[in-house]
């Protein structure tokens, strides 16, 4: 009998990330993220319950070059995470099994979350003034 030395499993150096491979693992990753995202907006609710200074320093937070940072980064995690259920909910029908039909729509919430997620904030500064 003779042995042949191979993976017991597929891993990363022998196959190279798909584009269905890498945004399942980045709506898992994002999943998560929103999880944190929303403890920061729990955070922020609480401090308009619990007065006046403690909503100023949640606000100061927000406020920051790095809160904008955290609430853009939540931004575009909920709405890349909603473009890529969106893309599960159209598997669950049976459709988009195809690889190019996969691989587009793939592609579309990739890019879809970054535009939207661009444009929303365009027009929140432009609405904040």
């Amino acid at each position: 009998m003779r042995t042949v030395d191979r993976p017991l499993s597929p891993h990363l150096q022998i196959f190279r990330p798909w584009i269905t491979m890498v945004t399942s693992i980045v709506h898992r990753i994002t999943g998560c993220g929103l999880y944190f995202g929303m403890a920061l907006f729990s955070w922020w609710l609480i401090a308009i319950a619990a007065g006046e200074d403690a909503f100023a320093c949640a606000q100061w937070f927000f406020g920051s070059w790095i809160g904008l940072l955290v609430m853009f980064g939540f931004t575009w995690a909920l709405i890349y995470h909603l473009l890529s259920g969106i893309r599960h909910l159209i598997w669950d029908t049976g459709r988009g099994f195809k690889i190019a039909s996969a691989n587009s729509m793939a592609w579309a919430s990739a890019i879809g979350s970054v535009v939207i997620t661009v444009l929303l904030w365009i027009i929140a500064f432009a609405v904040r003034g």
